[in-house]
């Protein structure tokens, strides 16, 4: 079974930094693109950032941009979300997504079960 599995949430004051980390594990061969998704209260799922495969592209919301980043560690299967200058409208639950393929050649897309971010004013 894979499955994708998120940590690093928590109570943060705004101006403040946070990272999370998002671990995988299961029969994968490969990794391909991850991301990270936000859900903030009464709200719809939104995107907050992808990285490729490689490592070497990123892409990233507007609202984020400059106080967010993505990195990966393909050796550890684990994606990380560092966050800055957070804000209190970055409150959300943060899931961890990845395109995968298994041993068995299957290809799956993968979410993580998500964990909260709360950011203080």
């Amino acid at each position: 079974q894979v499955q994708l599995v998120e940590s690093g949430g928590g109570l943060v004051q705004a101006g403040g930094s946070l990272i999370l980390s998002c671990a995988a594990s299961g029969s994968i061969l490969s990794i391909n693109d991850m991301g990270w998704y936000r859900q903030p209260p009464g709200k719809q799922r939104e995107l907050v950032g992808r990285i490729t495969s490689s490592g070497r592209g990123t892409n990233y919301a507007d609202s984020v941009k400059g106080r967010f980043t993505i990195s990966r560690d393909n050796a550890k299967k684990q994606v990380y979300l560092q966050m800055s200058s957070l804000k209190p409208e970055d409150t959300a639950v943060y899931y961890c997504n990845g395109q995968v393929t298994t041993t068995g050649f299957r290809h799956l897309d993968i979410w993580g079960q998500g964990t909260l971010v709360t950011v203080s004013s």
